[in-house]
């Protein structure tokens, strides 16, 4: 999006000759330092703040096999009008080994006339657009053949219905029943509604796996939610994490990531609990994960259960480990096996029949959190047996080899770096972090980053505030993302973290951060908007704007110790199109003589890409584009050029040369 104008900042001003500047960059065009990543600029989700569940996976239906509580059907109702009916949830009547618990309606006083059903309030609402089709599906048996059934989504209050359709007649053994429901192109954008199945004729009917979806994205049946797919392709990211974070781990063994569980049918797919309060459906497998990098353009980088969960659990290495060994093999085999293998063909069977692109596994997640001290010894029987199968995939560590429970018996290819520090840390690490790391090392993937303002994630102060960052924490990103442009030699993958987060102000007695267990968060949403904070737009001004090497550029004039500007300057060796990144962390601004050796054909004009605002704006569900990129023209470009930046700001100078 661009915005004609910020009338708070100052006009950035360009002039033919190096006046009078606060700061000077020198660059050399024909030095380079590093290659840039093709996977730089990656992108890291896990089940958390409802991340999946009511956010990026479509499903509709919030306990949609009624396993979120053992004890009473949540987030289901008794409809009634006119007529007594009961519900409730019956362990005797299993829809299969996976699912077995199902939900039962008592319908004996339905008549013509007086309905009775169950309604869903979906994950806090269920959103109605205009001219959209719904496709529901349940799977339903009665005491004895009956019918019909309606379903239809209305209003909470049941008093207007958006669409409905009938399931003429249900039969006494269990069958999954589908039908597509289709509102009017005048219908209202709403949220506040719900889903429901109703019946005027009396008898018992029993229902499990009820499902509704909407449109999704690339239109896959059992898909992710448009807008927020979309967010993420115009973020252009090389890498998918799958899956990330603590959601791999599990608070306990048993709750780990159980990938060959989420395969196949969804109706035989049990559902895990996470670690963050609540379920997941397991309807975003592990098919749907390498589907969804598949879609929005990147790779996956897989992660795989290395014995160790957030409770403290852990596997010995060993013989007690080796089941979990196997378990990663096949894992990698499902991705990437030929139809000939047996968990390659099963992913054949499951509908994709080409293998999907990967280079990195990640052996575990913050395994430095390990009190047992027995990560070296896990990490080195896993990476034994995925180098001996898969000599050419690339193997990341979870411990850092400045951490006190380093030991590497074997050599990473890559380590995995957690940064989660204030904006101001970030600005004053940023020009020197990744310069120190040994260039004869492994590589740093840095899985997890986010700059906050002031009070840390963890503190319960944090709930107090909005969700999603304000531009003071993504100034201290972009330093962050220009140190690890600049040093991509040894830094080939980075990903903020965490990305969505789930957020309700206007649901009826619900906190507005009631979804939220982390913050900062990227990216926003409720059932029927999502917005970027200020960060996601720097973000993808840095992943959309970048040539494929690092040319060697320096900053002087700056005070010592006292951050004001950071930067990165990219080349693209076809085109010899030069991209000029700063980042002005000051209340002023900063005019910078620039001068340009080596380039040749520099042209005098080019483009502007400016993100600024004061530090204590953000963006908002009720004002989601308020901070912006803004886009113009620079003129007088030459080998020597001073160039304003705004104060607050993130700057994007695109200049045009030759190779």
């Amino acid at each position: 999006m661009i915005r004609s104008s910020l009338a708070f900042f100052f006009f950035a001003t360009v002039c033919a000759s190096s006046l009078w500047a606060d700061s000077a960059l020198q660059i050399d065009a024909g030095h380079v330092t590093a290659q840039v990543s093709p996977l730089l600029y990656g992108l890291m989700t896990e089940e958390i703040n409802h991340s999946y569940e009511g956010g990026l996976y479509a499903e509709l239906i919030q306990n949609r096999s009624f396993q979120d509580d053992n004890k009473n059907p949540v987030h289901w109702a008794l409809v009634q009008k006119g007529a007594e009916a009961s519900i409730a949830l019956d362990p005797a009547q299993p829809l299969n080994d996976a699912l077995k618990t199902s939900l039962r309606l008592d319908a004996a006083g339905a008549a013509p006339g007086s309905r009775v059903g169950i309604a869903n309030d979906g994950w806090w609402g269920i959103p109605v657009k205009p001219d959209t089709t719904y496709r529901v599906s349940f799977y339903a048996k009665g005491a004895a053949a009956s019918g019909p059934l309606t379903v239809s989504i209305e209003s909470n209050d049941g008093a207007k219905t958006f669409a409905s359709a009938v399931v003429p007649q249900i039969t006494g053994e269990w069958k999954q029943y589908s039908a597509t429901l289709k509102t009017a192109s005048d219908a209202a954008v709403s949220a506040l509604n719900r889903f429901v199945i109703s019946t005027e004729n009396p008898g018992k009917v029993w229902f499990n796996l009820v499902s509704l979806f909407p449109p999704t994205f690339k239109d896959r049946p059992n898909g992710n939610r448009i807008d927020l797919m979309q967010s993420m392709v115009d973020m252009k990211p090389g890498f998918l994490r799958c899956p990330g974070g603590n959601y791999l781990e599990g608070d306990h063994i048993a709750d780990r990531f159980p990938w060959d569980k989420t395969l196949g049918d969804l109706a035989t797919r049990p559902g895990h609990p996470g670690c963050w309060g609540y379920r997941s459906s397991d309807g975003l497998g592990l098919l749907e994960f390498l589907e969804w990098a598949e879609d929005i353009g990147s790779e996956p980088v897989l992660a795989v259960y290395a014995g160790y969960s957030l409770k403290g659990d852990h596997v010995n290495p060993g013989p007690d480990l080796q089941p979990l060994v196997e378990s990663a093999l096949d894992e990698i085999e499902y991705v990437i096996g030929g139809p000939n293998t047996k968990w390659g063909a099963r992913r054949v069977a499951d509908g994709h029949p080409a293998p999907f692109p990967l280079t990195w596994v990640e052996i575990g997640n913050e395994d430095f959190f390990d009190a047992s001290k027995t990560y070296d010894g896990r990490f080195t029987q896993i990476f034994d047996a995925i180098r001996a199968k898969y000599p050419d995939l690339k193997l990341i560590s979870t411990v850092m080899p400045d951490h006190p429970n380093h030991v590497h018996s074997r050599t990473p290819d890559a380590v995995d770096e957690h940064d989660y520090w204030k904006a101001d840390a970030y600005e004053k690490e940023a020009p020197s972090h990744f310069e120190k790391w040994d260039r004869n090392g492994p590589k740093l993937f840095v899985g997890e980053w986010a700059a906050f303002e002031d009070i840390v994630p963890w503190d319960k102060a944090s709930d107090a505030l909005p969700a999603t960052p304000s531009m003071k924490a993504a100034l201290g990103d972009a330093a962050w993302m220009a140190a690890m442009e600049r040093n991509s030699d040894v830094v080939v993958m980075q990903c903020y973290a965490p990305m969505l987060v789930r957020i309700d102000p206007n649901v009826p007695n619900r906190r507005p951060n009631a979804d939220r267990a982390w913050r900062p968060d990227m990216i926003g949403f409720d059932s029927l908007t999502v917005f970027g904070c200020p960060t996601y737009y720097a973000f993808k001004m840095f992943s959309q704007n970048h040539g494929d090497t690092v040319i060697r550029a320096t900053l002087s004039g700056l005070p010592p110790g006292h951050p004001a500007l950071d930067q990165s300057v990219t080349k693209d060796s076809k085109t010899g199109a030069i991209t000029i990144k700063m980042v002005n962390v000051t209340n002023a601004p900063q005019t910078t003589a620039i001068t340009i050796d080596g380039a040749s054909g520099l042209a005098s004009t080019g483009r502007a890409i400016t993100l600024s605002g004061r530090p204590e704006e953000t963006n908002s569900l009720t004002d989601p584009t308020h901070l912006v990129p803004v886009e113009s023209e620079v003129s007088g470009v030459a080998s020597t050029f001073s160039y304003t930046f705004p104060p607050y700001s993130v700057t994007v100078l695109q200049l045009s040369a030759t190779p």
